[in-house]
């Protein structure tokens, strides 16, 4: 009895050890996505990794996965699903098979500059946004702007006459789709680790996209042509696992959901700064022109691709297609992002 009462104590102590050592192990978060380091969604990931393991030393390790090192566009998606990977910042392009109101940040010229898509993400049904997901098991952490987007070509683009019959490169959008159709241009889905080297075949002729993507990617190497246009926002959702997210000790979910807070108020500050910085190097680098537009023609391409908005009106929301034309008037409240 006494042997078997001093294995029974010998097991327990075992099992309680091996126990403390489990709950020693940190916490893993795998965070992947498809752009450099060097862009507001690196530097955003790297700062997230960096106070996260500050403020919770030993609880949590995160990983990065910049360009596409993990899974590439087509893959993260289905790899944050299946809990291979736990957190993504998918630009808002990205989510119409899981909620098409999110469409609303990809219809054309919607917003008139970033302080408007502030003003809407802060609004309540910008926040709404966030876990409109959440059925499907994704949940909405934050967004991280990124930047306005500019056109880029082979050809000069003063008009959306300029435009037509032109293959521009498009993110896997029916709206951004449309968006091109609307101006007789001809969209092809591709995804951004393929940009590069489709623009320099010809396989497409243009594309769209932030001045700091255009920089980090070299895209002016292989595009002669820039047209400032402004005509939409490329921001990003944070997202993570629903069931990962829920099943956090909620200590550790409360410092990490302060830690992002904190996080998006830096990107969203740097990414202005990063947007301009990359726009002088690319005007540094000599190898394309930048195509200013006069409050006209911008008007002409808004114009143009406007009936977009009516076309996706019923899947979108004509609630929320004015909630976001309303924001651009700078009285409209400014909020936290969080």
């Amino acid at each position: 009895m006494l042997k078997l009462t001093v294995k029974a104590l010998a097991c327990a102590v075992s099992l309680s050890v091996a126990g403390l050592a489990q709950a020693a192990d940190p916490i893993i978060i795998k965070f992947a996505h498809v752009v450099a380091d060097s862009t507001p969604k690196g530097q955003g990931a790297l700062l997230f990794k960096q106070l996260a393991e500050e403020r919770l030393p030993g609880q949590v390790r995160v990983e990065v996965y910049p360009n596409s090192s993990l899974y590439g566009d087509g893959k993260e998606m289905e790899a944050l699903l299946l809990g291979d990977v736990h957190m993504l910042a998918p630009s808002l392009a990205k989510f119409e098979p899981y909620a098409k109101s999110i469409q609303i940040f990809d219809l054309p010229f919607i917003f008139d500059d970033i302080d408007a898509v502030d003003r809407f993400q802060a609004s309540p049904e910008g926040q709404k946004l966030l876990r409109s997901m959440e059925s499907k098991g994704i949940t909405g952490l934050a967004y991280w702007h990124n930047g306005m987007k500019q056109l880029s070509a082979n050809k000069p683009m003063h008009l959306p006459k300029d435009a037509r019959g032109l293959k521009f490169r498009v993110q896997a959008s029916n709206v951004l789709d449309e968006q091109f159709k609307a101006i007789r241009a001809n969209p092809r889905k591709m995804s951004f680790a393929e940009v590069y080297q489709g623009l320099q075949t010809g396989v497409v002729n243009g594309t769209e996209n932030t001045w700091s993507n255009y920089y980090s990617q070299k895209v002016h190497e292989v595009q002669p042509y820039f047209t400032a246009s402004d005509h939409g926002a490329i921001d990003y959702m944070v997202i993570t696992n629903t069931k990962f997210w829920n099943g956090l000790p909620e200590n550790i979910r409360t410092e990490l959901s302060d830690v992002m807070a904190d996080v998006s108020v830096e990107v969203n500050k740097q990414a202005d700064e990063l947007n301009r910085a990359a726009r002088a190097d690319i005007i540094k680098a000599g190898t394309s022109q930048i195509i200013e537009l006069t409050a006209e023609q911008r008007n002409e391409w808004r114009e143009a691709m406007k009936p977009v908005w009516k076309k996706f009106e019923n899947e979108i929301g004509k609630d929320l297609i004015e909630a976001a034309v309303a924001s651009n008037q700078p009285e409209a409240p400014l909020a936290a992002n969080q």
